[in-house]
């Protein structure tokens, strides 16, 4: 299957800004009727309008790119395969839909194309903020569609070290059991003196959101458990085409499929300063105390 990454970058900013967008902004902090995915012991929210909007981008994306395959958080069903497709569209509509129902601005909507599993097209939407955040494989990133120069953001940054850094945390929507035990004891380690002592976190309630401020520049790693590939795909692809680096949450996984459900991504150093990410990445794990584990 030949696919132009560039014009299918094009297309899914023209659905994210002119399509689903001011449906989004529109919409938040209207939805006070909405279900909870998770039962009683967890707030995983989903209101009529996730659905509404995951049902106008698969209706688009499906007209356009019918050889293409397509995950969506609000169809897809516990246990479904991947898709059989080399190519398929990967889509959250709200990202942050807690976020959303709050109307605190920092929901989004998500899409990525990925090819054997790995996010070559990323596009992401924040539509209160009018923030269009996109790229794909191997042609960088553009801000509100003009090129980003992140290796120019990156030389003012200075050294990536723990100590010195703000890592992006999210409790998630569980709250109960031995995930729930390893956040709050890791996130302990991290804030101590004692510990990693790193400058602060920063919970954005969106993973997509918080990978994007990551290959802006805005923040220096992220580390959370329970996400699914809809939530991380986009913002993968962006933080990759900015150096960044994808490794597990967990120690020593150094190697992890998209869909591995619990991450640590840190941002992109100087070409001569690669070293720092592994030695960031070692010493992160170090405050890790338990271990993440998703079915």
């Amino acid at each position: 299957m030949d696919i132009d990454f560039l014009s299918v970058e094009q297309f899914l900013c023209d659905l994210a800004v002119h399509k689903v967008g001011s449906l989004i902004k529109s919409k938040a902090g209207t939805q006070q009727n909405y279900d909870l995915k998770t039962g009683s012991r967890a707030v995983d929210i989903v209101t009529k309008i996730d659905r509404q909007v995951e049902d106008i981008i698969k209706s688009e994306i499906s007209s356009k790119y019918p050889d293409c395959g397509f995950i969506g958080e609000e169809s897809y069903v516990k246990g479904d395969p991947r898709p059989d497709n080399k190519a398929f569209f990967c889509v959250d509509p709200i990202d942050g839909t807690t976020n959303f129902v709050h109307d605190f601005p920092f929901s989004c909507t998500s899409l990525a194309l990925c090819v054997d599993m790995i996010p070559v097209v990323g596009v992401i939407y924040n539509p209160h903020l009018d923030l269009l955040i996109s790229a794909s494989k191997g042609s960088g990133v553009r801000v509100n569609g003009e090129k980003y120069d992140y290796g120019k953001k990156i030389e003012s940054m200075g050294p990536l070290l723990l100590n010195k850094s703000i890592v992006a945390l999210q409790p998630g929507s569980a709250r109960e059991g031995d995930n729930f035990k390893t956040k709050m004891a890791t996130y302990e380690n991290l804030l101590s003196c004692d510990g990693g002592f790193v400058h602060g976190f920063r919970n954005l309630g969106s993973s997509a959101m918080s990978l994007a401020y990551i290959a802006l520049g805005y923040l220096d790693s992220y580390w959370d458990g329970g996400c699914y590939i809809w939530d991380v795909a986009a913002g993968v692809c962006i933080v990759n085409e900015t150096g960044g680096r994808l490794v597990g949450a967990n120690p020593d996984e150094w190697n992890i499929d998209i869909d591995n459900r619990a991450y640590l991504v840190v941002r992109g150093t100087e070409p001569s300063a690669e070293d720092e990410q592994e030695t960031y990445i070692k010493e992160f794990w170090k405050s890790v105390k338990g271990h993440l584990k998703y079915d």
